[in-house]
Order: structure tokens, then C-alpha cells, then sequence
């Protein structure tokens, strides 16, 4: 090795481990700056930390808290939704069952009415049927007695007698035709 002029030589050991004296020092100095660094540094470096630890802690109870919150109100409204549903379904059956009702109401007022109408149209075709009768009864007898006047020769003005006579007539006509029939 090439040394300045005036300088001593140093084995290479020597570069790697201090002299005791240096040792010393640095051993005094690290001994001053773990008691300052124990004494100040360290509780303010704790007391931070125990407070974000404090404050993560807090958020973690206020997070589950709000969870909580969170899964009743969810609980809740799925309890409301599931009523809701419930409450539909028995309102869509009431008003089916409802229609059907009504339904089955207008059905027997129509079969009411219908058997009111047929019954009154009897009646009146009954009511009818008997007018007409009469009507051809009378009808049927003076054409029958007009007949039997030309027949005879001579004018059946005895009532009486030709009302019973068209009125065999005519009974007689009746029962000919029941029993052909």
C-alpha cells in the first residue's frame, strides 16, 4: 500500500475493529440515547399507538354495531315483505272467492228470472190458449147452428137448446181428437 508522506502504516485487521477507546464511546453514547429514547420517545410512541389501537377497537365495535343494526333491519324487512306477500295472497283469494260469489249470484238471478219469464209466457200462452177456445167456440156455434138451421130447414132460436147442442158438439170434437193424438 501507498501511504502519504508521514503516515504510519495500518494492518488491515485494524480497519475492521475499532480501538477501545472508540468502543467506549459508542457504549456511552448508545447507553445515553436508549435511556432518552426510553425515558421520551418510547411512551409518547406508545401511547399513539394504544390510542389508534384504541380507535381501531372503537370503529370494529361501532362496525359490528352497525352490522347488527344492519341484519335486524334486514330481518325486519324481510319479515314485512314475506306479511306484504301474505297479505296479497289472502286478498287476491277473498277476491276470487268474491267474484265467485257474485258470479254464482248474477247465475241464480238469471235461472230465477228465466223461470219467472218461462212461467209467466206459459201462463200467458195458457190465458191465450183458452181465449182462443172460446173465442172458436163461439164461433164454431153459430157457424154449427147457421148449419144446422139450413139443414133442418127452419131457425133454432131456442138458446138454450142450441148452446147445449154445440156444446155436445164440440165435446164430442175435443175427445175425437184426445184420442187420436
Amino acid at each position: 500500500m501507498i501511504l502519504a508522506e508521514g503516515a504510519q502504516s495500518v494492518p488491515s485487521w485494524r480497519l475492521l475493529v475499532p480501538l477501545p477507546s472508540e468502543i467506549i464511546w459508542s457504549l456511552i453514547f448508545l447507553v445515553i440515547f436508549a435511556v432518552v429514547f426510553m425515558k421520551f420517545v418510547l411512551p409518547r410512541l406508545n401511547a399513539v399507538l394504544d390510542e389508534r389501537a384504541q380507535k381501531i377497537e372503537g370503529g370494529l365495535r361501532n362496525a359490528e354495531k352497525v352490522q347488527e343494526q344492519v341484519d335486524q333491519l334486514k330481518s325486519d324487512q324481510e319479515q314485512e315483505l314475506a306479511a306484504a306477500r301474505q297479505e296479497a295472497a289472502s286478498i287476491r283469494e277473498k277476491a276470487r272467492t268474491d267474484g265467485q260469489k257474485i258470479v254464482d249470484e248474477a247465475r241464480t238471478r238469471a235461472e230465477a228470472e228465466n223461470e219467472r219469464l218461462l212461467a209467466s209466457g206459459r201462463q200467458q200462452l195458457s190465458a191465450e190458449r183458452i181465449a182462443a177456445s172460446t173465442e172458436l167456440r163461439g164461433e164454431i156455434g153459430t157457424l154449427a147452428s147457421d148449419l144446422a138451421s139450413k139443414i133442418v130447414g127452419e131457425s133454432l132460436t131456442d138458446d138454450e137448446r142450441s148452446r147445449r147442442v154445440i156444446d155436445r158438439f164440440l165435446d164430442d170434437l175435443e175427445s175425437s181428437q184426445a184420442t187420436t193424438r
